[in-house]
């Protein structure tokens, strides 16, 4: 995809995000550092930050053997880790109970919220907690993907964890668990 297709779609995906959720001051929304094959959230975060969000992102913790990934606020500083991803510096983090709204990078997804990462299964340890909830599955995880990306369907893991919707460059896609 050229690097003005892909531009533009980061915007497109940032303001129909906030027509899903409707952005407000004082949310703590979590995003990411985009890999170059990922939807770029720049754009989404830059918006967050315009309407008042607390925006954190995430950052994976080597120094556990589960490779724990934890929530810190956003800061001009980045640093990289051993997968090549930006991360927050800092130990002050935000527990992922807390969180009001997570976007999550993916590779594929399905209407039903069946998400394909990158294998590192991060997110899913992360908010496993969701899996045995019956009622309140707070926070609301929402994938941001280009169109091109859903697929009919994926076979879903025991452990995975699955999506409330997905927005895309065409729009947002509400899914059967959300």
């Amino acid at each position: 995809m050229a690097p003005q297709q892909r531009a533009h779609s980061a915007g497109c995906v940032a303001r129909n995000a906030d027509r899903l959720l409707h952005l407000q001051s004082g949310a703590r929304i979590a995003l990411y550092a985009a890999l170059p094959w990922e939807l770029d959230a720049a754009p989404l975060i830059a918006l967050a930050e315009t309407r008042g969000c607390r925006v954190f992102l995430p950052r994976i913790d080597r120094r556990r053997e589960s490779g724990a990934m934890r929530f810190l606020p956003k800061q001009e500083r980045w640093s990289y880790n051993s997968l090549g991803i930006a991360e927050p510096p800092g130990d002050a983090s935000l527990g992922a109970r807390w969180l009001d709204v997570v976007f999550v990078p993916l590779v594929g997804f399905d209407r039903r919220g069946v998400r394909l990462g990158t294998g590192g299964g991060f997110y899913d340890r992360a908010f496993a907690f969701r899996n045995l909830r019956r009622v309140w599955h707070a926070p609301r995880l929402v994938g941001l993907a280009y169109a091109f990306q859903e697929v009919e369907r994926i076979e879903a893991a025991a452990h995975d964890v699955l999506l409330d919707a997905v927005v895309t460059e065409r729009g947002v896609i509400r899914c059967s668990t959300g």
